[in-house]
């Protein structure tokens, strides 16, 4: 079964097929790149349930940049609240920071666990401090408390788990390789319909380059997910384009450079957003095999 593609055209970032839909958001990046205002946030989901397909005949989403990762949460919210799912994200961050001023890329995970269709929530590949000791009291406790969300990481110890009583949350591997192999076991036990979504910030520099810093897996990482998910995969949406913008408010690139967000040469945007494109395609290919009938 295949379902078309929908662009979520905030950055330019994207140049994908002609064939694909493609939503013109760019007036709205100010106000929603990186974080936004809930106001702003409803604002933009009222637009867009004007020109999205219904959940269940629309294809994987591609949001853009990193700096939109909370739009997944929208995508997610439109779904039916009486059918049980399991959300996978793939991230080289948990997302599931607190952040008070609305929603953000770093805090929708959280927003997530809160949907009564999201029945659980693992976060795969994380090799960022955010979950070390010294940021522990950053993320959002609850959801890892409860066993909705699960901490999947690599070479990046979330030991501090075990003192809030949700030690059952972390698991801590050395290599990519040993994460997938475990986590398989668990998809096939959860054995719930899958939401997956992949900010490429998980991979390796040596695969493709963000505009994060960056995990440690490989393609074919993402590739062994995707064909674990056949039959079960319900929705999608890959982030972690790359795209450059200044912000007009001086909040948003105060945070933004608090986040470290690495800056990069002109001249290589074209090239990195063409290897980007390419990878892709090669995902939504793989992405289009595995969706429930």
């Amino acid at each position: 079964m295949t379902r078309p593609p929908v662009i979520l055209n905030f950055d330019d970032s994207s140049a994908q097929p002609n064939s694909w839909q493609r939503i013109a958001l760019q007036s709205w990046q100010e106000k929603i790149r990186f974080g936004c205002k809930w106001h702003d946030f409803k604002q933009l989901e009222a637009h867009l349930n004007t020109q999205l397909p219904a959940p269940d005949q629309q294809g994987c989403a591609l949001l853009g940049s990193g700096d939109y990762h909370h739009l997944s949460y929208l995508l997610l919210s439109r779904l039916k609240q009486d059918e049980p799912i399991h959300l996978v994200v793939c991230d080289n961050h948990p997302d599931n920071m607190r952040y008070p001023f609305g929603i953000h890329c770093g805090s929708w995970v959280y927003w997530a666990s809160q949907l009564p269709q999201v029945a659980r929530i693992d976060v795969l590949g994380i090799s960022s401090n955010d979950i070390s000791l010294s940021h522990a009291w950053e993320n959002h406790w609850s959801p890892l408390k409860k066993g909705k969300l699960h901490y999947w990481s690599v070479q990046q110890n979330a030991s501090w788990l075990k003192r809030i009583g949700a030690k059952h949350a972390a698991h801590h591997f050395d290599f990519p390789d040993a994460l997938m192999a475990e986590f398989l076991t668990t998809l096939q036990a959860v054995n719930l319909p899958i939401y997956l979504s992949i900010d490429k910030d998980i991979l390796s520099k040596d695969v493709v380059q963000t505009n994060w810093d960056q995990g440690q897996f490989l393609e074919q990482h993402l590739h062994t997910l995707i064909d674990a998910c056949q039959g079960r995969l319900m929705g999608a949406d890959i982030t972690g384009d790359i795209s450059l913008y200044q912000y007009k408010q001086w909040f948003k690139a105060f945070l933004s450079k608090l986040d470290a967000q690495e800056t990069m040469p002109e001249e290589q945007l074209t090239i990195w957003q063409d290897q980007q494109q390419a990878l892709n395609t090669r995902l939504i290919e793989r992405i289009n095999t595995a969706w429930r009938t």
